[in-house]
């Protein structure tokens, strides 16, 4: 890996176009290096696992009205849209919008975590689209998420948006666009001009994950791959891009992270450098924030441990800075601790779901969010007697570079009314690559059977997974196989209609 630095630039000074960022990142993407076996592998598993949680969400509302949307924009060749059939196609960028929303609504996909966080799975429902649209075969698409996924994650070690309250889709357009060059075979100069678009297109706010957490959380990342192929669409017309996108003088270092004076170290492969990122990643086995998966599979062990939990009189979870201010008490969001907030609230409420994980010895990514759920009174009870603290080793582990060293979970004491006080810790959820039950290829099968059990008829998952286990060998074209078909029945009610529908 290569360390690149970045800083802000005047304009009087020169900065030649080798040296910025989206330019490297541009070599990276156009480099022809191959993909190796273990990330095509794990390539395989991810999009097993985004059309897992698709397939569970897809009757919910926002997927429903993102679906409603796409199909107001037919086309041919086009993309197909999960739950639809195939000869069904819309734009390749409402496909992505569509498919992105279903990948993202339930939260519980892959993710990484460093300087910032992410979900690089979002990264295959618009690289996925413009390869059917175009026509390509499952060795280009393998191609295309290689990169995206190694751009992302690179980011993500480097560039932490949240200490600046900016929602983390601002590096995922530049990381799809950057994985569609790659699928097409662009030049440097239109990557690089397509990254540097969707940069400055897909920077927003954190409001989106703050307070009262709306559906907005499901669409943003389906917004980021959207923004992301208009981008390469409109510089393959030959028109540019604000320039240079991070480094200006009134560019996104100086006036969105930290300022003129401040420098950032971002590895990137060198020529010729296989992409792996996609190894450093994992999955969710709960359908919840991740730094609540180490928790929940915690709660599950202590839950025993307690008894009964009337008795509990205290629950203090010591834990990282990221999880103590995002999902915490340390937010100081009164949404967490109400039992009417929405469910995108709840999956980011670390005490209202160790209440449940306690309580349930588990979770699951319908029954736990259930409005009858959230208000039972003897959960409420127990959850706000729940509260988070800032715990410094917990946070240098956090970001810690060292894998024997990582850690996404924390320390829980459980003070009991009688006096007695009950304490245990976890690094890592289970399911996580060092983890107690590293999730591999059989895992990620039964979390799609699974999830898609009584939705997707049994043929057809099995269709679709000998088609994406099949990837490598799919020819130019072929690509459709990877969408799935469900019965008009389990597409949920029909949304209002909107602009588009309009006669």
């Amino acid at each position: 890996m290569i360390t690149h630095e970045l800083r802000t630039y005047k304009s009087a000074e020169h900065l030649p176009r080798e040296a910025q960022l989206a330019w490297k990142i541009a070599e990276v993407a156009a480099d022809p290096v191959a993909v190796e076996p273990g990330v095509t592998a794990m390539i395989i598993n991810r999009i097993i696992d985004n059309a897992a949680v698709a397939a569970a969400s897809v009757a919910r509302r926002p997927v429903a009205s993102a679906r409603a949307q796409a199909l107001c924009h037919p086309m041919r060749p086009g993309a197909t849209v999960f739950g639809l059939t195939p000869e069904t196609r819309v734009s390749p960028e409402w496909a992505a919008w569509a498919n992105g929303t279903a990948v993202r609504e339930l939260d519980f996909h892959d993710t990484f975590l460093a300087a910032d966080y992410s979900h690089p799975g979002d990264n295959i429902p618009p690289i996925l689209a413009v390869a059917q649209h175009t026509g390509r075969s499952g060795a280009d698409l393998i191609r295309g998420l290689a990169t995206g996924y190694e751009i992302q994650v690179n980011l993500v070690r480097a560039i932490c948006l949240h200490e600046h309250k900016i929602d983390h889709i601002a590096h995922l357009g530049p990381s799809a666009a950057a994985g569609i060059g790659t699928l097409l075979n662009l030049p440097v100069e239109v990557i690089c001009q397509a990254v540097q678009q969707a940069l400055h297109v897909t920077t927003t706010t954190r409001q989106s994950r703050k307070g009262e957490i709306s559906s907005w959380k499901a669409f943003a990342p389906a917004f980021a791959g959207k923004m992301a192929i208009e981008a390469v669409d409109r510089v393959l017309r030959g028109e540019g891009a604000p320039s240079p996108a991070w480094e200006g003088e009134d560019g996104f270092i100086a006036w969105l992270l930290s300022g003129p004076n401040a420098r950032y170290q971002v590895p990137l492969p060198g020529p010729g450098e296989a992409k792996r990122a996609i190894l450093d990643t994992y999955t969710k086995e709960h359908s919840a924030e991740y730094q609540s998966q180490a928790l929940i599979d915690l709660a599950r062990r202590m839950g025993p441990q307690i008894g009964d939990l009337s008795q509990v009189e205290s629950i203090v979870i010591h834990t990282s800075h990221h999880t103590h201010y995002v999902i915490g008490t340390g937010a100081n969001d009164p949404q967490k601790m109400d039992p009417k907030a929405s469910r995108e609230t709840l999956d980011h409420s670390i005490m209202y779901i160790f209440a449940v994980a306690l309580e349930d010895g588990g979770w699951h990514h319908e029954k736990s969010y259930a409005p009858e759920r959230a208000n039972r009174p003897e959960t409420v009870a127990l959850w706000h007697k729940i509260s988070t603290t800032e715990d410094p080793e917990w946070t240098r582990r956090y970001h810690a570079r060292d894998p024997k060293e990582k850690a996404f979970g924390g320390r829980v004491v459980v003070k009991l009314k009688d006096g007695r006080v009950i304490e245990d810790s976890l690094a890592l959820a289970d399911a996580h690559p060092d983890g107690a039950r590293p999730f591999g290829r059989e895992n990620y099968v039964k979390k799609f059977l699974t999830l898609s059990d009584g939705v997707i008829a049994s043929a057809e998952q099995q269709r679709f997974l000998d088609a994406v286990e099949n990837l490598a060998a799919l020819k130019a074209g072929d690509l459709a196989a990877l969408n799935f078909t469900v019965g008009a029945d389990r597409l949920g009610p029909a949304r209002p209609a909107g602009i588009f529908d309009w006669k």
